[in-house]
């Protein structure tokens, strides 16, 4: 029944943005305008015009449906050797995979190219708490596991329910249905629950808790990237705390499954010439991400090593069986 939905979904959508030129290269956005996948779809694309990575500007075609899902199931069944393709992906896509989301589609029937920028994960407590590190929080839950709480922009299963726990089970706590999490409405309303008591930490990202820092009324536990991020190297990394969590909501790119290895060589170095521009480096500034950049096989590692451990994760607390 949904593979049937997914078809006719997919039907109206590729009817409503038109014929693509042949041999034009296009980038398909698996939401509507204006969005994170939008975002990266137009920027990269531009940029990779503009740099001369490409001889002709790529055009982007929205396709918004079943968060990502119709796009990776138009890719999958109609466009699975299109070497002229390329699609926005982010960490919603991996985690949404892992949680079985695309109607049992999986992420091995794709190859991620890279991602180059991303809005890094962050762990932060109200300005009075008294974890004064990311190594306090663990302890205070080693101890009580059921009396720390988390609250979180996401729903519950989401990724930012999803960061502490990859955290404590770093740690080597195993019971991670003993953490509270609480979702709400975005990160400003998870920032509200800890500022007021109600939690004891929020799990977010960084472009959610800028203004609440500089306000002085959450202080930042970790940030979970693999090296400090550029305007805010106060904040400690996760790995520098002894915990090996890198989670940030990356930006990238996948193509289809068909495509020869030189195609998908060609797109992971034209990402990079992307990622080495001053163009793209003035992007990230303007829009919130930081530096980000895994390439070609490193990157396609990294994809299958997040999603079976989310996949894992969410079996744990129960989103999936």
């Amino acid at each position: 029944m949904k593979n049937r939905l997914f078809k006719a979904l997919m039907t109206g959508a590729v009817m409503s943005v038109g014929a693509v030129s042949a041999n034009a290269n296009e980038c398909i956005a698996p939401a509507n305008p204006g969005g994170g996948w939008d975002f990266t779809c137009r920027q990269i694309g531009k940029i990779m015009h503009d740099i001369g990575a490409v001889d002709k500007p790529i055009q982007v075609t929205n396709m918004a449906g079943a968060g990502g899902g119709l796009a990776f199931n138009h890719v999958v069944s109609e466009r699975n050797d299109d070497a002229e393709l390329i699609v926005a992906a982010s960490s919603a896509t991996s985690t949404r995979l892992a949680q079985n989301a695309y109607a049992g589609m999986t992420a091995d029937q794709v190859r991620f190219v890279g991602a180059i920028g991303a809005d890094p994960g962050v762990i932060v407590v109200a300005a009075d708490s008294p974890y004064q590190s990311l190594g306090d929080l663990v302890s205070a839950i080693q101890e009580n596991p059921g009396e720390i709480a988390f609250a979180g922009g996401s729903a519950v299963g989401g990724f930012d329910h999803l960061k502490p726990l990859m955290i404590i089970q770093r740690a080597g706590i195993d019971n991670v249905k003993a953490i509270k999490y609480i979702g709400v409405d975005g990160g400003a309303d998870a920032i509200t629950q800890t500022v007021g008591g109600f939690t004891q930490a929020m799990s977010g990202d960084m472009s959610e808790v800028v203004g609440f820092l500089k306000s002085g009324d959450v202080r930042a536990l970790a940030v979970l990237t693999e090296e400090r991020v550029p305007g805010f190297e106060d904040i400690p990394t996760a790995m520098e705390q002894g915990l090996e969590v890198v989670a940030v909501n990356w930006r990238g790119l996948y193509v289809p499954k068909g495509v020869s290895d030189d195609t998908f060589n060609m797109w992971a170095e034209r990402l990079q010439k992307v990622a080495d521009s001053a163009e793209w480096q003035e992007a990230m500034a303007a829009n919130g991400l930081a530096p980000f950049t895994k390439v070609g096989g490193d990157f396609q590692s990294y994809v299958d090593e997040v999603v079976a451990e989310i996949r894992t994760l969410s079996k744990e607390i129960g989103v999936i069986q």
